[in-house]
């Protein structure tokens, strides 16, 4: 199977910098516009199926990509985003206000500097895995599968093909409605974003899940 990640399009939380985690909030404008570049990009793969996680954001990005490949959309709930607990909600800067800038301690380390409430990196990475490897076990001719979901998804999943930790995810860039393209275990290209020519929102927004 060559699984290709899609990270959801810019959701109108990511466009004000403020956490969502789970909590389930559209796309914006500029999201709908990078879904649509998206499905653009990939009708030239010959794609066996598409998966998404069960959040608004990256099931309508699915929706658009399915609409133009006229396929259907199959969602895997294990794939949801990962819980920011406390932080959902507020924005970044909201979070570096408060005492120690919390947010700092959380890109540099976000084992160690788990929002209060959120759900620990080793479960997600745990989930995402098994999501992934009983999407493998319905394609085992090689076939290209797309997963549409979220930065933190896609980030505990390269850790785990990649052997790096947990505390290291976030030195990873994927950006709103980009392609990291795997041959389980094998990471062939991350974070391309060439398909939205000028769509692409700004890096930080990556360390906004």
């Amino acid at each position: 199977m060559r699984l290709l990640l899609a990270r959801h399009g810019q959701s109108v939380s990511n466009a004000v910098r403020r956490f969502q985690g789970v909590q389930d909030v559209p796309l914006s404008p500029l999201g709908l516009r990078q879904a649509e570049a998206l499905g653009e990009a990939l009708r030239r793969r010959r794609l066996a199926a598409i998966y998404t996680s069960p959040l608004t954001r990256a099931r309508r990005t699915a929706e658009i990509v399915a609409a133009g490949l006229s396929m259907p959309v199959v969602t895997v709930e294990d794939l949801r985003e990962l819980s920011l607990g406390e932080w959902e909600g507020r924005t970044v800067d909201e979070i570096r206000a408060l005492p120690g800038d919390p947010y700092a301690r959380w890109v540099r380390d976000p084992v160690v500097g788990l929002p209060p409430g959120g759900e620990p990196l080793h479960a997600v990475q745990r989930r995402v895995v098994r999501a992934i490897e009983e999407i493998a076990a319905g394609h085992p001719n090689g076939d290209d599968v797309l997963v549409v979901c979220h930065g933190g998804v896609i980030s505990a999943f390269l850790a785990h093909c990649l052997g790096l930790p947990l505390s290291a995810i976030w030195r990873v860039t994927l950006s709103n409605g980009s392609l990291t393209e795997v041959a389980p275990p094998r990471v062939l290209s991350v974070n391309d974003t060439a398909h939205l020519d000028g769509l692409a929102a700004p890096a930080t927004a990556a360390l906004s899940p």
